[in-house]
Order: structure tokens, then sequence, then C-alpha cells
């Protein structure tokens, strides 16, 4: 066996838990200043926002997670995703770390997690005192997640 390949992650924090996704999947990371409700889009969508003059729904991870609303700050992100060849963003409480790990770091997640997590979370990752959950976007977002600014125009 070779080396272990080592991949970027972008690691962002929504609630008591640190997620990550492949920084390969990232495009950009931009503060939340709110965003523009769109009528009759799922709860956990928060919205459309203008990041660099594109039009970007966003996707409450806390909403999505069936986790209490918190109070706006500073800290909040917007993690912009390619999801289905459309730009997505997504919600969390802050995002500040690139972390390079190995592919073997992640282990499919204890059966309760799968059950419980709904299918959000595809692996997890130990790395020194913290536990890791590497997300999937395809069972976070649904493809009309991916179209709620196509709606608006």
């Amino acid at each position: 066996m070779n080396g272990a390949s080592s991949e970027l992650y972008v690691v962002f924090r929504v609630g008591a838990g640190d997620y990550a996704l492949p920084a390969s999947t990232v495009l950009e990371m931009e503060s939340f200043t709110g965003a523009t409700p769109v009528p009759g889009a799922a709860p956990h969508v928060a919205g459309l926002v203008q990041i660099r003059g594109r039009v970007i729904a966003v996707v409450d991870l806390r909403a999505r997670f069936g986790m209490p609303a918190l109070q706006a700050s500073l800290e909040n992100r917007v993690v912009v995703i390619d999801y289905a060849g459309r730009r997505v963003g997504l919600l969390v409480d802050n995002a500040r770390e690139v972390m390079k790990l190995d592919a073997e770091a992640f282990q499919p997640p204890p059966e309760v997690v799968s059950e419980q997590a709904q299918g959000f979370v595809k692996a997890v990752a130990q790395t020194g005192s913290r536990l890791l959950m590497l997300l999937d976007p395809e069972r976070v977002l649904t493809q009309e997640d991916a179209n709620v600014e196509q709606r608006q125009v």
C-alpha cells in the first residue's frame, strides 16, 4: 500500500459539532449579514444572498439539522459549495479552519449516528481530541434547495 493520500478539508461548526467538507467542493466563504426570505421555500432555506454579483440560495444548517436558531453574529459564515452544477450556500455558526487529513482518517459513522443524522454525516474522523463529521451535501441539500434562486428569476 502506498502512502495515504491526504486532502484539504474546510472545517466549520454547527451547534456543538465540527463538520468538514473537502476543500475541493468549497468555492468560497463569506460573512453572513442576512438573507432575503423566499416565499414558499422549505423552512431550512434561509433565503437568497448576493455574493460577488451572483444570487445564491442559502441553507441554514442549524434549521436543516433540527437545532434551535442561533442569534446572528459576526462569526456566522456562508460556505458556498458547488452542488449539482449550482452554487449553494450553507449557513454555519463559524468557519475559519482548513486542515489536511488522510483519506483513511475517515471511517463510516456508528450506526446510531447514521440513523439519527438522516444520512447527513457520511463519515467521521478523530483528530486529536476532536471528532470531525464529514457532511454529505447530497443528503443535506435537495435538488429543490439548489433550484430556489431559479424560481426567483
